[in-house]
């Protein structure tokens, strides 16, 4: 879990636009950041293996 502060620093606009830092809508975690869902990994993967997600499918070969 990210921590509050982070969290809450990340919302204020930066001085620079390059600081700007990508994190997941859902628990805040800035890596692995899906920018198609705007989530991370986990929370992507726990979001549609529950159905959450339309058209996003386990694969299998």
């Amino acid at each position: 879990m990210a921590r509050l502060c982070m969290i809450a620093k990340t919302n204020k606009t930066p001085k620079f636009r390059i600081r700007a830092r990508n994190r997941c809508k859902i628990c805040g975690r800035p890596r692995a950041y899906m920018r198609k869902f705007e989530i991370c990994r986990i929370c992507f993967r726990k979001l549609a293996l529950e159905g959450y997600l339309p058209g996003v499918t386990k694969a299998s070969w």
